[in-house]
């Protein structure tokens, strides 16, 4: 099992390395030439520039069993359809059964923004709770992946 994570502005990087060095679980950090990362675990793999460029070489990395860490649904639903498990960043995991709504909402969001001229709000401000919450989840992912032998 690897950890792969969408890094390009990743707020739970650290979060997810510190979980994986306490399961000896090797961690892959992906950003584009545009980005600067820096760790004492992960091996770190700068993609050149490119719209997806980061998302592709991440896709064709993860096989069966990986993890992926990424806020892109699209990201996500390519990992499950290779047999990898998927978490956003608020710590909801991806799955077979919410993806494709997942990826409908995004596609209904992108419609009524092109309609539209009031341009709307980005996410809220992360908050510790939101860490939290997070690293919980991605515990028990890890954990049920580690008991399966996924």
């Amino acid at each position: 099992m690897t950890i792969y994570i969408d890094a390009d502005a990743c707020p739970v990087t650290r979060i997810v390395e510190r979980v994986a060095r306490e399961h000896d679980i090797p961690v892959v950090l992906l950003c584009d030439t545009n980005h600067v990362l820096i760790s004492d675990y992960s091996e770190i793999r700068v993609i050149g520039a490119g719209a997806d460029a980061v998302d592709i070489a991440l896709i064709n990395l993860c096989q069966r069993g990986d993890i992926v860490v990424t806020q892109d649904y699209g990201v996500a639903a390519l990992a499950l359809g290779k047999g990898a498990k998927a978490i956003h960043q608020s710590g909801r995991w991806y799955t077979d059964e919410n993806i494709d709504g997942l990826l409908m909402e995004r596609h209904m969001a992108k419609v009524a923004r092109r309609k539209s001229k009031n341009h709307l709000k980005g996410p809220a401000k992360r908050t510790e709770a939101d860490d939290r919450r997070f690293e919980e989840s991605f515990q028990r992912l890890i954990e049920g992946c580690l008991e399966s032998g996924a």
